[in-house]
């Protein structure tokens, strides 16, 4: 029974880390601390690889870059 109350402790903790922005940090001296995460999104950059501006202005000039060579017009 004790294995069991053990095993259901570790997963009802670990499902409440991994659902709420906070870690678990344990340090050289062994103790532990909890810290709440924080985001670093950098605003004004919109044209970075992953964005939908980046997607967009690369998908315009592979399009332009195709119809200069001759590819597809």
């Amino acid at each position: 029974m004790r294995r069991f109350i053990a095993i259901t402790a570790t997963a009802i903790g670990a499902a409440v880390l991994s659902a709420s922005p906070i870690s678990v940090h344990r340090s050289a001296g062994k103790a532990v601390s909890v810290m709440q995460d924080k985001a670093n999104a950098e605003v004004g950059r919109p044209l970075t690889a992953g964005s939908v501006a980046g997607v967009n202005c690369r998908h315009d000039r592979r399009a332009v870059r195709r119809c200069a060579t001759g590819v597809t017009c």
